[in-house]
C-alpha cells in the first residue's frame, strides 16, 4: 500500500541552502530527510507544551492546589480592569 506524500516547494537563500545541505550531506542523509526531520522535530517541539503538560509529583500537587483553591481578590487586577482598554473605540 503506497502513502500519498504531500509535496513542499519553497525558496531559500544561497547562504542557509548551502548550511542546510551541508548538514545534511554530514548526516549522511538526503536533503528532504534531513529537512522534513528537522522541521517535524520543531513541530513537535513547538506544540508539546501545547499538547503536554508534564510535572514532578510534588509540583504537580501544588499545581492542583492552586487550581482547586477559591478565587481571590486582587485589587491590581481590579483597578486595570476598570480602566477603558486601549482597543476601545470610544
Amino acid at each position: 500500500m503506497s502513502k500519498v506524500k504531500e509535496r513542499w516547494d519553497f525558496r531559500v537563500d544561497p547562504e542557509t541552502d548551502r548550511l542546510v545541505r551541508q548538514a545534511a550531506q554530514t548526516a549522511e542523509r538526503t536533503l528532504t530527510d534531513f529537512v522534513v526531520d528537522a522541521a517535524a522535530v520543531e513541530a513537535e517541539r513547538l506544540l508539546a507544551d501545547r499538547r503536554e503538560f508534564v510535572l514532578e509529583p510534588e509540583r504537580w500537587e501544588r499545581f492542583v492546589a492552586l487550581l482547586d483553591r477559591s478565587p481571590q481578590d486582587n485589587p491590581g487586577l481590579e483597578k486595570l480592569f476598570s480602566k477603558p482598554s486601549v482597543f476601545s473605540a470610544d
